[in-house]
């Protein structure tokens, strides 16, 4: 049977973002500006570019103003007619027609897991992306659109990775893997198992879980049978390593450069480097930083 294709992205949106507090107090940090965009939407744009045709979001109260931004604007709309601003009436019309968006709600903070399992119905029995907002990949060819081409080949689940050094891997999910070979340069590996934020000493490996996933519909059981830790949250790791019995799971080191931003420093990084890439912004921005004494 022909694998199916990859057309739903699904974006975890329901957290309450305390690490960008006070501004995420009133404003999803979903919604806080790199530049001149929402984090969520550079998200948005990678997994569009990638083939996907139809965009889950899964929100909570409070995160009415992303969709409010992906919908139509009728009153800004006229008022940039009417100001004959037709740069950005365009812009603002290709946000509210650039994709076909579904929303559903996690009613309670309950985990990633618990947040992927909300989106289940939208889903279906296809294959889907996870892209989580806050990880912004700079990437010639999409990060979602490299996963993408490992699943056709592999048929299993592809979780992206990166290499992280040293005591920071304790921030992360580890991998415990074994090389593919092949025509993936080095970039794949079979996962034997899946580690939540080890010691340094205990890692498997230095390949870290990056926020880009491709999962087939048996995670949804997989997530349905994992018993909830301490907190009541449901784990998305938990999930695959029980997936992991019946499905081969491959990491991908993906091609390209990962911003944290929902870290603050990441997200400054973020948005300089952005910034220095625009076309109307770069030349001049480059010009006021070497003025800077640092």
């Amino acid at each position: 049977m022909p694998l199916k294709p990859v057309r739903k992205a699904v974006f975890p949106a329901a957290g309450l973002g305390t690490r960008f507090l006070p501004a995420s107090k009133a404003i999803p940090k979903e919604m806080i500006p790199l530049v001149d965009k929402p984090v969520i939407q550079y998200g948005v744009e990678e997994a569009l570019a990638s083939g996907c045709e139809e965009i889950i979001i899964v929100t909570s109260r409070g995160k009415s103003a992303i969709e409010d931004h992906f919908d139509v604007s009728y009153e800004l709309e006229k008022a940039l007619e009417a100001k004959s601003k037709t740069a950005l009436l365009k812009v603002v019309r290709h946000i509210a027609s650039m994709a076909k968006l579904s929303y559903t709600r996690q009613s309670e903070a309950k985990g990633l897991g618990h947040a992927v399992l909300m989106a289940r119905e939208l889903v279906g029995d296809e294959p889907f992306a996870v892209v989580l907002p806050d990880d912004i990949i700079d990437a010639q060819v999409p990060c979602v659109k490299q996963m993408i081409d490992v699943y056709t080949a592999t048929g299993g689940s592809v979780i992206a990775t990166q290499v992280v050094e040293g005591k920071a891997i304790s921030a992360y999910g580890v991998l415990d893997v074994t090389p593919v070979s092949g025509k993936w340069g080095g970039r794949l590996f079979e996962v034997k198992d899946l580690v939540e934020k080890p010691k340094l000493e205990d890692a498997p490996s230095n390949l870290a879980i990056i926020g880009r996933y491709i999962l087939t519909p048996g995670i949804f059981d997989a997530i349905e049978s994992t018993t909830p830790g301490a907190l009541g949250e449901l784990q998305l790791t938990d999930g695959m390593k029980l997936l992991l019995k019946k499905e081969k799971i491959y990491g991908y080191v993906f091609e390209g450069k990962r911003h944290d931003a929902g870290d603050k420093l990441g997200f400054l990084k973020a948005t300089v480097e952005l910034a220095l890439q625009r076309e109307d912004l770069g030349a001049d921005f480059r010009a006021y930083l070497k003025t800077l004494e640092v």
